[in-house]
């Protein structure tokens, strides 16, 4: 009788330790627990720990309260402005009420989800494309607080929504760097247009003061010759002034002394030849005729100007004929 006594007392004592391990629950810290008891919810969430329930009657679901990371797939949209752009994002959002996001909906991530990538296709219609690449901290704003809307009544807050990345068309990306280039190109222009502004007052300002000592000209044209010769591989033609030549020939005549001065070379003396005899031409003893001494003789000034218009000497100094 007593080893019956003992054995139903092991036998209990084995189904209240079962029993016990089957109605302990630890709940996580993150971790919150819903306590169903034959389907129905029992009490408020409980709170992290050692809890125990009900074998065979209550069901206890924990809920994860930390922040998720959720990423939105690439949308593919056409902007505002007709630009057909992808646009991916990444959503932040935690269990504030874990009853709620546990009964409202089935499955608040996927829910969660959905929703995100509807709100970004919206976003994207409704944006322009330099909103998308450089105005995304107020499109950001916007996105969160589409999809924080809905996600109230299931019981998940939205802590922050990022759009990551906005790939373009090949096309759209060269008609950009096309006109980055041309901007880049324009304010190279202005900042060049400026220097030469700024250069011509100095230089107008150095016109002015060379103007009044000459010579600082002429030191000027030799720092430029120094400047260009220290270049071994060019060739330089330089216009020498010629009153600079005649002011350093000037300057070299008056430091010679007078002793040294080189004297002018006197011509040497031809050596005379003899002078042949000029043959002489009888004189004709024919009456000349006036055309004839025309010819041979000098010009009569005074005969020149007494002829009649008619006839007109030509640049030889013939008279023509009649």
């Amino acid at each position: 009788m007593l080893e019956i006594v003992i054995t139903l007392i092991a036998v209990f004592g084995a189904l209240g330790l079962v029993c016990l391990a089957a109605a302990m629950r630890v709940i996580k810290q993150y971790e919150r627990g819903i306590l169903f008891r034959l389907g129905r919810i029992t009490g408020e969430p409980r709170a992290p720990g050692l809890t125990l329930i009900i074998p065979f009657v209550d069901r206890l679901h924990k809920m994860n309260m930390q922040i998720v990371t959720l990423p939105i797939p690439a949308q593919e949209g056409i902007t505002r402005d007709n630009v057909t752009v992808r646009v991916d994002a990444v959503v932040y959002f935690r269990v504030v009420e874990p009853t709620d996001a546990l009964v409202r909906v089935e499955d608040y991530r996927f829910a969660v989800s959905q929703m995100a990538q509807t709100s970004l296709r919206s976003i994207i219609g409704k944006s322009d494309l330099d909103d998308l690449l450089s105005n995304r901290e107020k499109l950001n704003e916007g996105l969160e607080l589409m999809i924080d809307s809905p996600a109230v009544g299931w019981g998940v807050q939205i802590d922050r929504v990022e759009i990551k990345d906005v790939s373009l068309p090949d096309t759209m990306k060269r008609s950009m760097a096309r006109q980055a280039e041309a901007d880049r190109e324009r304010r190279a222009r202005i900042i060049n247009a400026d220097a030469e502004y700024q250069a011509s007052k100095k230089l107008a300002q150095a016109a002015q003061q060379m103007a009044d000592t000459p010579t600082a000209l002429q030191l000027r044209l030799l720092q430029t010759v120094m400047a260009v010769s220290a270049e071994k591989n060019s060739t330089l033609v330089l216009p020498i002034p010629v009153e600079l030549l005649h002011f350093l020939e000037r300057g070299a005549r008056d430091g010679e002394p007078p002793a040294r001065r080189p004297e002018k070379p006197e011509k040497p003396e031809e050596p005379a030849t003899p002078e042949e005899p000029v043959p002489q031409i009888a004189p004709s003893e024919e009456p000349a005729s006036p055309y004839l001494d025309a010819l041979t003789g000098p010009p009569d000034l005074g005969a020149v100007l007494d002829q009649p218009p008619e006839r007109v000497t030509h640049a030889e100094g013939r008279p023509e004929q009649p």
